[in-house]
């Protein structure tokens, strides 16, 4: 991907404040992936190893129940966004969940061990582990505060505003299954927005 470096350095300086060297001192270490539609990130069960900046597509995160089989989405990430198990990324322990591609998607991912020599190296990368934690701390809180306090339609509104073309990208019965509501409750919630209007 031509414009590697220029995507990184985009998204480091606008999250970090990391400056053009420090971005430079990393490049060695970023590389490029095309993960395929219906193409897995990480697997349930396996270590997550790479950290991603996804460039294109969007990927879902899910869990798979093994007394069901049924899929229950956790999570969704599109263009501008990291995307990693954090909790199987930073103990190095197997993942309780799946990350896979919705799309045909590209990312730019770099390994836990070279972000590790990054940090042990540089206080500013170092920082940037510091808010990587905090901003999936957040997502992991907010979304359990989404259903505790919001209701589903108001879940819904909060995920077309995080994914504005979300609906047009991905089967609604993954919303619904991110909403934890079924697909006749979906479409009621559509059907109300847009009479709103």
């Amino acid at each position: 991907m031509e414009n590697r470096p220029e995507i990184l350095y985009n998204m480091l300086t606008s999250f970090s404040t990391l400056s053009e060297s420090l971005i430079t001192e990393s490049l060695p270490f970023w590389y490029t992936r095309k993960i395929g539609k219906g193409d897995f990130f990480n697997m349930q069960n396996v270590v997550c190893n790479d950290l991603g900046l996804v460039v294109k597509g969007m990927f879902r995160i899910y869990f798979n129940d093994p007394q069901t089989d049924e899929e229950k989405n956790i999570f969704f990430f599109s263009e501008n966004q990291f995307i990693v198990s954090f909790r199987s990324f930073i103990n190095r322990y197997p993942c309780a969940y799946y990350i896979q591609a919705m799309e045909d998607a590209e990312i730019v991912s770099i390994s836990y061990q070279h972000l590790y020599q990054l940090y042990e190296k540089f206080p500013e990368w170092e920082r940037f582990g510091r808010l990587l934690a905090e901003l999936f701390f957040n997502y992991s809180q907010s979304r359990t505060e989404e259903f505790l306090f919001y209701s589903p339609e108001e879940r819904y509104l909060k995920l077309v505003d995080e994914h504005p073309n979300i609906v047009s990208r991905i089967p609604a019965y993954h919303i619904s299954s991110y909403l934890g509501i079924t697909n006749p409750s979906l479409s009621r919630i559509r059907k109300r927005i847009a009479g709103a209007k």
